[in-house]
């Protein structure tokens, strides 16, 4: 259950949804698998699994919720040459070309045959909603599949007011400061030893792993322009995380005392008390390494006009 990637949101609505209609309105849109006919669909499940009857756990003001993205996978590539050689057989009986309108609808009629004999792939994506903070963190590991999933809630609660958390120092700028002026660093900050450093003109991306980041390598090509576009780094006690330009945290790792603790807690083998110790950990954690983040990078900017 421990998060992987984290994107964040800031929420606008007054009030959040009380729990209890929460539960309800995401069980009203419960996850459903993808029929014969269907490329892909999402809905909600318990995030304790397929033992776990609640559509919603809240643990102190921190709400987990789950959904599941079901997909066919069906490659383009076999879709491509069976199109081809129904293309061919067509062209050589009617003894003239097909026209784009027709390569289409062949296309839609092979993928259509194709679809039930495809393979699915299945996804669960947490949602970690901190009423107290204002915040949804989504455990998606691109922005586009976080997306997705804010999409779901919007169509489940009938609205849904967020933007990206925003930072008044861009990341970018913050992390290439930290790593030119090693003054200019949080005394809580921690630096990791992997960095992506991207050059103003096009001229590529260096990425380095298991480097010293105060190296006179990494200051040389500091020196040359470059901005650091990801950045290991952490807080004593909560985690340790890439931190990319858009202010996403991936290839999250939380701190060996807080995953002891979790791992000695008694939960008789229940595993909605051990969904909920876990989440209790990892929410506090998250929640307060947020709050270090957003005031190392100057604070939070103002929002942009919330959509609806």
């Amino acid at each position: 259950m421990w998060f992987k990637h984290l994107h964040q949101y800031r929420y606008h609505d007054v009030e959040a949804i009380a729990l209890g209609d929460l539960e309800a309105a995401l069980a009203a849109c419960a996850f459903r698998p993808v029929s014969d006919r269907e490329m892909r669909r999402v809905g909600w499940t318990p995030p304790a699994g397929r033992q776990g009857e609640r559509y919603a756990h809240e643990i102190q003001g921190h709400r987990l919720f789950a959904m599941l993205r079901q997909e066919r996978l069906l490659p383009a590539a076999v879709v491509n040459e069976e199109v081809n050689e129904r293309r061919e057989a067509r062209e050589l009986h009617e003894g003239q070309p097909l026209n784009r309108r027709e390569r289409q609808l062949l296309k839609e009629q092979v993928i259509e045959e194709l679809l039930p004999q495809a393979f699915t792939r299945t996804q669960r994506i947490e949602v970690w909603w901190d009423t107290r903070r204002r915040l949804i963190g989504i455990n998606a590991a691109s922005r586009k599949r976080a997306e997705e999933v804010l999409d779901l809630l919007r169509q489940t609660l009938g609205s849904l007011k967020v933007t990206p958390l925003a930072t008044k120092t861009p990341p970018a700028r913050g992390m290439t400061a930290w790593l030119t002026d090693a003054g200019s660093r949080p005394a809580s900050l921690l630096l990791g030893d992997r960095v992506e450093l991207r050059a103003a003109e096009d001229d590529g991306i260096v990425g380095a792993r298991s480097v010293d980041l105060d190296s006179d390598e990494i200051q040389s090509l500091l020196d040359n322009g470059r901005q650091a576009s990801k950045m290991s780094l952490g807080s004593e006690g909560l985690l340790r995380a890439v931190l990319h330009d858009d202010l996403a945290l991936k290839s999250l790792q939380f701190d060996d005392a807080l995953l002891d603790e979790a791992s000695q807690s008694e939960d008789g083998d229940d595993p909605a008390v051990r969904l909920e110790t876990d989440f209790a950990l990892m929410s506090d954690a998250l929640g307060k390494f947020t709050d270090q983040l957003i005031d190392w990078l100057g604070g939070e900017a103002d929002p942009s006009t919330p959509t609806p």
